[in-house]
């Protein structure tokens, strides 16, 4: 497809971009041709609902209102252009604990036209090597909280500038006498704003490129339409702006609406729930696991303030939906992104929810289940979801471009089944799908049987290769405190599951553990429990 004429200097991004014949196929909301994101999310929304209403709010209680954040906003885009010589189109890494100061950062970067590189805190050095490696990445702004693991990473010519430290040329003590004002650059609604690395479910990264318009189509899309935020929300969550379910969730989701954010770490569930109450949190988002997770705290907290929670990141278990819906009486939306599409696609809200399954398409974007010749299978029986809309795929210079992409199409990964209502219903992974003895064993569905046992925290279901069988089912388990990890409680589990489910799908094996290998997103990492027991 023709793209407009650039306003990067530096062409890096678009010349890595998959080749036009790779690309999606795009439906969906449309957009002026020079059109600047963080001028839409921050000047836009200021306009609309007023310079004085609150954007962004600390954990301390401090308020940043639209103009407070729109001048700290603009002062940090003059250092970025004038001080650091970023120019547009250069890639600029940005990494440390969700706060506003990171949040403000990355709107800086956007206005400047650079394109953000968002990596969460949590990565090591060899991991920012290789993203920086990847993206050609010569800048980074970093909280000075998390500046050794950057340094110790010896990446070639980068220039790290440090935030939040009381050094001279921080980056924040540098802002503080620039102008307020500044004139974003007028970047091309296709000149790409970000670069989201896969959360390393599968260990091996992908830079994915999104474009000025894909930032604000999220919000347009599952945001309007679904979440249907207010201005008087306060929205907060756990994932990371380094991701980009917490950077829609947590920035693009609550400017766009005209609400305000708590940026903030969250300290576990109970930090989570204190946060709730004391700042009267109306719009959720974490992980299916962190809601598990809550349900026994939640009475000695006022989490009366909810009105919208958000679940995604991994499957929602049909009994982690009831169980939040009868503690609360909150219907969690269950959602489906990823990163290759920038943020969910399948969900359903309010009387639309339905436990077990995922939902229906967003309005804006289609879906499909097809097999693997792409040809659309029946309601009822199982393929590869496949997804076109207002997002899509474009991997940075990656030869998987064309795995992913197939006929305009974007094939998830993800096994599922389209039922005669139209409604979604997630099967598994497509590489979890686990084949014993002839019989095909959707890993999640096992995992679903053991969360149903009162004593079982977190459940993972994995295939082991078997000579007689190809594969049996290994149940990697964590216990609550009143259950003993013996041979006895292994017995008892498994009668468990046969109660629940065909006794061909039980676990043969079952492994407790601790806890179970996660991303910072919560996504859980099955590809590490399919080695050696």
């Amino acid at each position: 497809m023709d793209l407009q004429p650039s306003a990067h200097a530096d062409t890096f991004a678009r010349d890595h971009l998959p080749p036009p014949a790779q690309w999606p196929r795009l439906t969906g909301p449309g957009y002026p041709p020079r059109l600047n994101c963080g001028t839409e999310l921050l000047d836009g929304s200021l306009h609309r609902f007023g310079a004085e209403r609150p954007a962004v709010r600390h954990g301390d209680g401090t308020v940043w209102t639209y103009g407070e954040l729109r001048a700290r906003v603009n002062r940090l885009a003059h250092v970025l252009s004038d001080d650091l010589a970023i120019r547009p189109g250069e890639r600029v890494l940005l990494r440390g604990p969700t706060s506003p100061e990171l949040a403000a950062c990355w709107l800086a970067v956007m206005k400047a036209g650079a394109i953000a590189v968002t990596v969460p805190a949590a990565q090591r050095a060899h991991e920012l090597a290789t993203l920086c490696d990847l993206a050609r990445v010569r800048h980074a702004l970093c909280d000075v909280r998390t500046v050794d693991d950057l340094a110790k990473a010896e990446i070639p010519a980068l220039a790290v500038t440090s935030y939040g430290g009381e050094a001279p040329e921080d980056l924040l003590r540098r802002a503080a006498g620039k102008p307020a004002d500044y004139p974003a650059v007028d970047t091309a609604a296709d000149d790409v704003a970000l670069i989201a690395f896969t959360s390393g479910t599968t260990g091996r990264p992908k830079g994915c490129m999104h474009f000025h318009r894909d930032v604000l189509a999220i919000a347009d899309t599952f945001s309007a339409h679904v979440l249907r935020p207010e201005p008087d929300d306060v929205f907060a969550g756990t994932p990371p702006l380094g991701f980009t379910f917490g950077l829609g969730g947590l920035v693009i989701f609550p400017l766009r609406a005209g609400a305000s954010t708590l940026l903030t770490e969250a300290g576990g569930s109970r930090g989570l729930l204190r946060h709730i109450a004391d700042h009267r949190v109306s719009v959720l988002f974490t992980a299916p696991t962190a809601y598990r997770a809550m349900l026994p705290e939640l009475a000695a907290h006022d989490v009366g303030s909810l009105r919208r929670c958000v679940s995604a990141g991994e499957n929602l278990p049909a009994a982690t939906w009831h169980a939040w819906r009868a503690a609360t009486g909150l219907r969690l939306i269950n959602g489906i992104g990823a990163t290759e599409m920038l943020h969910i696609f399948l969900s359903a809200a309010d009387e639309d929810a339905r436990p077990g399954v995922t939902g229906v398409p967003v309005p804006g974007y289609e879906a499909r289940v097809v097999d693997a010749a792409g040809r659309t299978v029946p309601d009822g029986e199982p393929g590869l979801l496949a997804v076109r809309g207002p997002t899509g795929c474009r991997y940075l210079a990656d030869p998987r471009q064309s795995d992913y992409v197939r006929d305009g199409w974007n094939l998830t990964g993800d096994t599922y089944v389209r039922e005669p209502d139209g409604y979604f219903r997630y099967v598994a992974r497509a590489d979890d799908m686990i084949i014993s003895a002839g019989y095909n064993i959707a890993g999640p569905e096992v995992e679903e049987a053991l969360l149903r046992h009162p004593d079982v925290t977190e459940a993972a279901v994995v295939g082991r290769p078997d000579t007689d069988r190809g594969q049996v089912v290994v149940a990697h388990v964590v216990l609550g405190p009143d259950l003993p990890r013996t041979e006895e409680t292994v017995d008892a589990l498994r009668e468990f599951a046969k109660a629940e489910i065909a006794p061909y799908k039980c676990p043969r094996e079952i492994v407790f553990h601790d806890a179970l290998p996660r991303t910072p997103t919560g996504k859980l990492q099955r590809y590490r429990l399919r080695g050696p027991l």
